[in-house]
């Protein structure tokens, strides 16, 4: 267990070295469950009215019953409460729970979803290293755009980018277009412009994303979504030769220019830069937007 860890699951803090969900548990025999990350800013889970309301979309996507907000809520004020300072982000994790040992669920009516809480320490990254992965972003796949616990696709990914020095992993779709990496959104900064892949895409919803595309005009920044076939996954081809560069968001990293791709340097843009800052001065003044 991680120094600085605390979890809450059964309605109470339990010892890190406890037990807390069954063999059995749906989302750990086949990943069935959902989860929300927020970043932690003076002590507080920062957006985390609209992160319980994308766990609610995710929790439906997959025919889940609906999380209990109230519960979760509990959770998340025990583990800050615990942690103290060294809480620099909280995960809610919500399954199936127990269910039979294979793709079935427990009957209707039988449910016992499983709510797990942790608080845990967090870096706050300050440039991006990136590099293109071969595998792709299915956008027809029946939990495209769900934040699901089912992220062995985003392990190998990730894990390939990593041997190759970067800490992030970027994907296409299966048409061909940028899509996103294993845990952020991705922004290309163009001709004055910060352009982010549409949700068709087969992306994520962001929070960050979404803040960004909602505060960014407030601060003069131009921020949207690319039209049909406007960022294909060769555009980071551009990124290389300096005719555009890249950004990432999620909860973790906020707005984050990239300085690596695919093994070469490359120059943050400008217009990420203050939307970095911008992002972070707003984010300070607004904890649940």
């Amino acid at each position: 267990m991680s120094a600085g860890v605390v979890i809450w699951s059964g309605g109470r803090l339990v010892d890190p070295r406890e037990a807390v969900v069954t063999a059995v548990d749906h989302g750990l025999t086949v990943g069935d469950g959902v989860f929300e990350t927020c970043t932690v800013l003076r002590g507080q889970a920062f957006a985390l009215t609209r992160h319980l309301r994308r766990l609610q979309r995710s929790a439906s996507g997959l025919g889940l019953p609906a999380p209990d907000e109230d519960l979760i809520r509990d959770g998340v004020r025990a583990v800050l409460a615990a942690a103290g300072d060294g809480a620099g982000r909280v995960r809610v994790t919500v399954t199936a729970g127990p269910g039979p040992v294979g793709s079935n669920r427990a009957a209707p009516g039988q449910e016992r979803p499983t709510v797990v809480v942790v608080a845990a320490p967090a870096a706050r990254p300050v440039r991006a290293r990136v590099a293109r992965v071969r595998w792709v972003r299915n956008e027809r796949s029946a939990v495209a755009g769900l934040k699901t616990t089912s992220y062995a696709e985003n392990v190998v990914a990730l894990a390939a980018a990593v041997t190759h020095g970067a800490d992030e992993a970027i994907m296409a779709n299966t048409v061909g277009d940028l899509c996103e990496g294993t845990g952020s959104n991705v922004v290309v900064e163009v001709g004055g412009e910060l352009i982010t892949p549409a949700l068709s895409s087969g992306c994520l919803a962001g929070i960050t994303r979404e803040l960004l595309l909602e505060w960014a005009p407030e601060a003069g920044i131009v921020v949207r979504e690319a039209g049909p076939g406007e960022l294909p996954f060769a555009v980071l081809d551009d990124v290389l030769a300096g005719r555009a560069q890249l950004a990432l968001t999620s909860s973790t990293r906020e707005v984050e220019p990239v300085a690596w791709l695919d093994g070469s340097d490359v120059l943050p843009g400008p217009v990420s830069i203050e939307a970095q800052a911008a992002f972070r001065a707003r984010a300070e003044d607004d904890l649940d937007p």
